[in-house]
């Protein structure tokens, strides 16, 4: 058994949730916040059978789509606060952890 922690932006959130569901895949949904863009983020937990990984990591990535956005940066990371001009960055896509289950329950 493995755990999967996925971690998508927002706008994806409901969209994978819904395959989810389609797919009979459970899974628990946590809000989160990105550290970098301080944005919203949707974590997901999903406890699966060894040969049932794939398929979720199918649906994970066909549902959770990279974008370009416009984000001001934090004042710490330019040399002058007077230059705040927005920069260009890619967000969402999926960050995903595959981990080893030592034991399952369910009360």
């Amino acid at each position: 058994m493995k755990m999967i922690v996925a971690i998508i932006q927002d706008k994806d959130s409901a969209e994978l949730g819904d395959a989810f569901t389609n797919a009979d895949v459970r899974a628990t949904k946590l809000s989160s916040t990105g550290g970098f863009l301080r944005a919203g983020n949707t974590t997901f937990l999903i406890g699966v059978e060894n040969e049932k990984v794939q398929d979720v990591l199918d649906i994970i990535k066909e549902t959770s789509h990279a974008r370009q956005e416009f984000m001001t940066p934090p004042i710490s990371m330019t040399a002058d606060a007077a230059i705040q001009a927005p920069i260009e960055v890619q967000v969402g896509g999926a960050t995903v952890f595959i981990l080893p289950v030592e034991g399952f329950h369910r009360f």
